[in-house]
C-alpha cells in the first residue's frame, strides 16, 4: 500500500469573514422569494416548476447574484434564466429517463470514486454547487448529500494510490471548487504524492456561477510545484452572455497566467444555445479569452431533460455548419456520453461522400464535392 500523506477534514471551514465567493454563496438565491426579490417576474410554468419542487425534493434550487446580474430578468426565455429555474415541464417523466444515465453506481470501485476507463477515474469530491443546472447528469445526488468528510474520500484516494494503471483523476462532484483552499491543498497533496499519476482535471462550473472563487492564491495552488502532475480546469460555459463579465475575464485569466489550462465543456440546450450564431459567438470568445473549446456535449438523459435536448440530427447538422467558421483550436469535439456507462461517441462530420475503387469523393465544407485518392 502507497502511504498518503496526513490531510485534514475536507468539510466547509467555518472561517472569520466571508470571502467574496462565499458571500456569492451565502446570498444565493434559493426560493422563490428569492427570486422574485431579485426582480424576476416568474411565469406560470416556472411557479408551477418551483411549486413541484417544494413538494417532491430532489435537485435543488441555487442560483448565485453574480450569475443572476447576467440575466434579462423580464425575458422567461432568457437562455441563463432557462439553466437555472425549474419548469413544470422538469417533472413530466418520459419513456428514455434514468436516474443514473451514465451508469456510474456500477462503476464505483471504492465510494465517492467511478472507474470507467482503464487510465482515469472520476473522483466525487462533493455534491454541492454554486448554482444548480435543471439539466444535471447527476440529479440523484446533486445539493442532496452525502457531502463526503476526508474519511468518506479516503477509501477512494487508497484505490487511485493501488491502481498503477490510473494516470488521470477528474475532481468533481458537484463543484470541486466548492471545497476552500486549504480542503484543495490537502486534496491535490494526497494526489500528487501518487507518483503514477500525469493529469488532474478540476470539474468546475464556478467560471460561469461565482467566478470570484478564482484568486491568485487558489491559481498558484492549483499549478504546484514542477514535475507533478499536470492540472488542468474544465469550465463549463453553454451561452457567450455567461463570459459577460470582467470577473469571469480576470479568472479566467488568473489562471491561464499561473499555468493552469482551461477546457471549456458546452452541453447543447434547446432554447438556450442550439443556434449556430450562438455557438460560435460562446467558442469565439472562449478562444479570445484562452479558455479551449474541449467537448460539446449531447444533454444526458438524467430525469426531466426532455425539453432540453435537441434531437440527434439535428444537432450533428448544427455541429458540422460551425466547420469552415471556426478554426480547428475554436471547435469542440461533439458527442454524446453513452447511457450505463459506455463512453464517450464522438460525432465528427462525415466528409466522404462516396467510395470508389481508386478514389473517394468527399465534400468540403461549402458543400463543394472533390476526388481524393484511396492510396
Amino acid at each position: 500500500m502507497v502511504a498518503l500523506p496526513i490531510v485534514v477534514d475536507i468539510r466547509p471551514p467555518a472561517g472569520p469573514g466571508p470571502e467574496p465567493w462565499r458571500e456569492q454563496l451565502r446570498r444565493a438565491a434559493r426560493t422563490a422569494g428569492d427570486l422574485e426579490a431579485a426582480g424576476l417576474t416568474l411565469s406560470d410554468e416556472e411557479r408551477r416548476g418551483l411549486a413541484s419542487l417544494a413538494e417532491n425534493g430532489g435537485l435543488p434550487l441555487g442560483v448565485t447574484p453574480h450569475f443572476l446580474s447576467l440575466m434579462n430578468r423580464d425575458d422567461v426565455d432568457d437562455p441563463l434564466r432557462r439553466q437555472v429555474i425549474p419548469t413544470a415541464t422538469e417533472f413530466l417523466p418520459t419513456s428514455w429517463d434514468r436516474r443514473d444515465p451514465l451508469g456510474e453506481e456500477e462503476l464505483e470501485a471504492a465510494p465517492f470514486l467511478v472507474h470507467r476507463y482503464p487510465d482515469r477515474v472520476l473522483l466525487l469530491a462533493t455534491d454541492r454547487c454554486a448554482a444548480y443546472c435543471r439539466f444535471c447528469t447527476r440529479k440523484r445526488l446533486v445539493g442532496q448529500g452525502p457531502t463526503p468528510s476526508w474519511e468518506h474520500l479516503q477509501p477512494a484516494l487508497d484505490y487511485i494510490a493501488n491502481t498503477t494503471s490510473i494516470r488521470e483523476v477528474i475532481v468533481s462532484g458537484g463543484d470541486a471548487m466548492m471545497l476552500g483552499d486549504e480542503r484543495v491543498t490537502s486534496l491535490l497533496g494526497a494526489l500528487r504524492a501518487i507518483g503514477h499519476l500525469d493529469v488532474i482535471r478540476i470539474a468546475s462550473r464556478m467560471l460561469a456561477f461565482c467566478p470570484q472563487r478564482v484568486t491568485p492564491s487558489l491559481a498558484s495552488l492549483l499549478r504546484g510545484p514542477d514535475g507533478g502532475p499536470a492540472v488542468y480546469w474544465l469550465s463549463h460555459f453553454n451561452h457567450p452572455r455567461e463570459l459577460d463579465h470582467e470577473d469571469t475575464a480576470r479568472a479566467i485569466s488568473t489562471l491561464v497566467d499561473a499555468g493552469v489550462p482551461v477546457l471549456n465543456q458546452t452541453v447543447l440546450l434547446r432554447g438556450v444555445n442550439d443556434n449556430r450564431d450562438v455557438l460560435l459567438a460562446l467558442f469565439r470568445r472562449l478562444t479570445r479569452l484562452r479558455a479551449r473549446p474541449y467537448y460539446l456535449h449531447q444533454c444526458d438523459l438524467a430525469p426531466g431533460t426532455d425539453h432540453f435536448r435537441v434531437p440527434l440530427e439535428e444537432a450533428r447538422t448544427l455541429h458540422a455548419s460551425l466547420r469552415g467558421h471556426l478554426s480547428g483550436i475554436s471547435i469542440p469535439t461533439f458527442v454524446i456520453d453513452l447511457p450505463g456507462g459506455k463512453g464517450k461517441a464522438p460525432l465528427a462530420p462525415e466528409p466522404t461522400v462516396e467510395v470508389h475503387d481508386d478514389h473517394y469523393v468527399m465534400r468540403g465544407y461549402r458543400g463543394d464535392l472533390v476526388e481524393y485518392p484511396r492510396r
